[in-house]
Parts: C-alpha cells; structure tokens; sequence
C-alpha cells in the first residue's frame, strides 16, 4: 500500500492511500485527494503509478510542486521524500497501517500567492523581516554622485554648442563691410 500523509500542522495525519492510476491532488473537493488550504491551487498537481514508480506531474499550480525543496514540472517521488505543494509538506509512505479518513472542511474560495522576496518599501525604508540585517541598519539609497556630475557636463556642453549657435547667427547676420 502506498499513501501521502500530511505533515503540515492542522491537517497532519490526514492521509490519501493511492489505489487508482492517476490521483488528482487540489484544494476543490472535485479533486481525488482534496486539501483544504489556500495555498494549495484549486487543481495543484497530479500523483500517476507507472508500474513501481511514483510520478508526481504539476498542472501549473500558482506556488509550485516541490519534492524535497526542489520544485519539479514532473517527477519521480520515492518513499520518504517530502511533497510541497504551496505551503502543505507530505510524505510518500508505503506499508503504513489505516489511512485516516478526512475531516469535513470549509472549503477556500481562491489560492493565496505566498510572499517571495523583499518588497521595493522594505528595501528604502531599511527595513527587515527574515533578520538577515545584524548590523542594525536597512539597506541605504544608492549614492547619484555619477548622474549628478554626467548631468552637469551636459549642461555646460548645451550651453557651450547654444553660445556658438548664437555667434554664428550674430556673425551671419553682419554684411561685410566694402573697403
């Protein structure tokens, strides 16, 4: 017997014993495996037996597929690696006794799309949230001194080209003189 159990907090213990060729996994109950959480995509990904193998097949979800972090379009899953989908981390086991039957959820209207990254605010205002800063201080604003000085030749070559633009038209405009 081959099953995903769910490590995730609030849903751990809740299990889906792969007995059919092709298992969808999703957070919309039309799902073979439903899972409740809203960063699960409302079809997230697909769980096929190919003869002893395991091959888990991503259907395009908004956070991503991922066998022990990596993230895969499709891939092998063997016993014991951890499945990610969105923020609900799984194990393939085999030989377990009793799957645990599913609780009667709510279900979530939309995908939430995880935070990734730093936000352009925390970058100017200096701010930190994953404790990376151990000096105190935010990132500082990037220094213009190169703009300020390739602004300043401009406007003295403009000025430069106009004041000969200027004795050129004065002079073009002077008749000569008969002698």
């Amino acid at each position: 017997m081959v099953k995903l159990v769910i490590l995730s907090q609030g849903l751990t213990g809740q299990s889906h014993e792969l007995k059919v060729d092709k298992t969808t996994v999703g957070r919309v109950d039309d799902n073979t495996f439903s899972i409740v959480d809203p960063s699960v995509s409302s079809h997230h990904c697909e769980v096929v037996l190919r003869g002893s193998d395991v091959v888990v097949r991503d259907l395009n979800s908004t956070n991503g597929t991922f066998i022990n972090g990596e993230k895969v379009a499709e891939a092998v899953l063997k016993p014991g690696q951890i499945l990610r989908l969105g923020q609900i981390e799984m194990r393939l086991e085999t030989d377990a006794p009793g799957a645990a039957g599913a609780a009667t959820r709510k279900p979530v209207d939309s995908t939430i799309v995880m935070k990734r990254g730093v936000s352009l605010t925390e970058l100017e205002t200096g701010g930190t949230r994953s404790g990376f800063d151990t000096a105190g201080k935010g990132f500082s604003k990037k220094d213009n001194k190169g703009n300020r000085i390739f602004l300043i030749a401009a406007i003295i070559v403009g000025v430069v080209i106009l004041g000969l633009v200027i004795v050129a038209l004065m002079s073009a405009g002077k008749s000569p003189t008969p002698q």
